[in-house]
């Protein structure tokens, strides 16, 4: 086990030094600060490293993951992140990442007990239960999982639009674009899925906050 984790440190040194080698000016860059023009909401799938299949650098995206890259409204964790991102950072494009096989997701699916994570399972299935029809008529349980996966991603780009912090940005005209997309682990190829919402096309006028902009 002390092998494996010593092993971290010895790969380490060896990508500093070659990234080093390629640009000597790399890390001292790096230092002076951050100003990624996008914010990644993914999955904790250990196999969606967002820089490597999206061909950034570090500094590039701000990341936040999670189980089944959730938007939940009341995830303090998520919320500080997006506040820093947005109002510190100004990133102009948010990303949400799911992906096919995910483990949260098939798990939502059916109704066995797993420990704690359930409580956070709950919010999975609420999205079933919104597109239940659809997914039920799916027979080819592989197929629904995967439709499942595209939907959940659909209607977590929708919930940041929710939040007071997205809201409060297009309110203030920042330039701010959400945007929805899955990665296929099988050909390591990302799918957009035409869920691009900024202030012009957010029609959910229940959720719309009278927000006072800043002088």
């Amino acid at each position: 086990m002390i092998r494996a984790y010593n092993q971290l440190f010895e790969n380490n040194k060896k990508w500093a030094e070659e990234t080093t080698k390629e640009n000597p000016e790399f890390f001292s860059n790096l230092a002076k600060g951050q100003s990624p023009k996008f914010l990644w909401i993914g999955c904790s799938d250990s196999r969606v490293p967002a820089n490597q299949l999206t061909g950034t650098q570090p500094g590039d995206i701000f990341v936040h993951r999670n189980i089944a890259n959730m938007v939940i409204h009341t995830d303090i964790s998520m919320l500080s992140v997006l506040d820093y991102s947005v109002n510190v950072l100004g990133v102009e494009h948010i990303l949400v990442c799911g992906h096919y096989g995910c483990g949260g997701v098939i798990t939502a699916m059916g109704n066995k007990q797993v420990g704690l994570i359930d409580n956070w399972l709950r919010h999975i299935k609420d999205v079933y239960r919104l597109h239940a029809q659809e997914l039920n008529a799916i027979e080819d349980v592989k197929a629904r999982a995967d439709r499942f996966v595209e939907i959940n991603v659909q209607e977590q780009v929708r919930d940041l639009a929710k939040t007071t912090i997205v809201q409060t940005a297009w309110a203030n005209g920042k330039r701010l674009q959400l945007h929805g997309m899955v990665y296929d682990i099988s050909n390591g190829i990302l799918k957009d899925m035409d869920v691009t919402i900024d202030t012009s096309n957010f029609a959910d006028d229940v959720y719309r906050l009278e927000i006072p902009q800043l002088v």
